[in-house]
């Protein structure tokens, strides 16, 4: 199984506002970069979407290390939350659960290949992660009225 490392940022202007997602996906020593944005979103929909958009150009099943500075995204896998929603109907507290139509392509995703994910601080000293901010913030600044 190849090995995937993948780095994503959400960045958002006002909540809700203008978004941008940014991602690079590393393979050995080659690396593509990925964004896009949206005119009226959530910081949260930008930072699933960086991983959607990135897990989604896997054309293979794949082992993947996915680098978040969101503990939204990080935690929500890590910790189950996803998987207590998806029994449960996502349904949460007798409301559904925010972003449920991202999160259903999380779990359909994350179920093609095996992926780590591992949260890293942002705005510091993760050269990816920054890289990804960037990308995020250049989109969202498109969509700026």
């Amino acid at each position: 199984m190849k090995k995937v490392d993948i780095f994503t940022d959400g960045a958002c202007s006002g909540n809700p506002g203008p978004g941008g997602w940014g991602a690079i996906l590393k393979y050995g020593e080659v690396e593509k970069e990925i964004s896009g944005g949206e005119e009226n979103t959530t910081n949260n929909r930008m930072e699933l979407m960086a991983a959607i958009a990135a897990l989604s150009l896997l054309k293979e099943p794949c082992e993947v290390d996915l680098y978040s500075d969101s503990k939204y995204l990080v935690d929500s896998i890590s910790k189950g939350w996803l998987f207590n929603w998806e029994k449960l109907g996502f349904i949460k507290n007798r409301k559904p659960v925010p972003n449920t139509d991202l999160w259903k392509k999380v779990l359909e995703l994350i179920r093609k290949h095996s992926v780590n994910f591992i949260w890293v601080k942002g705005h510091a000293e993760n050269e990816y992660n920054n890289r990804c901010d960037k990308l995020a913030v250049a989109e969202w600044k498109k969509l700026k009225p």
